[in-house]
């Protein structure tokens, strides 16, 4: 499945939630990731984030699809993170 995942989490947890979002999806800006994800993994990663926000002043939205074929994508400005590999 295809997810996107936007959080805004406390200054004292930020770096927390951005180390286990990388883990299983790719980083696009500021708080935004997207990426294919197993069902599985989609769980450890909820449960992960479960563990580190604080449910009375940190939010994490989670945009789940089928796959990624009917979804668009279009970026304004200067694009923050790119999907391309160095080798």
């Amino acid at each position: 499945m295809f997810v996107i995942l936007v959080y805004d989490v406390g200054e004292k947890r930020v770096g927390k939630a951005l180390k286990i979002c990388r883990k299983y999806l790719h980083w696009v800006q500021n708080s935004v990731f997207e990426g294919e994800i197993s069902k599985a993994n989609l769980v450890k990663l909820k449960k992960e984030l479960e563990m580190l926000i604080d449910n009375d002043e940190d939010s994490v939205i989670l945009y789940t699809f089928r796959s990624q074929k009917y979804t668009g994508r279009e970026i304004m400005g200067k694009e923050k993170a790119t999907t391309d590999f160095l080798i």
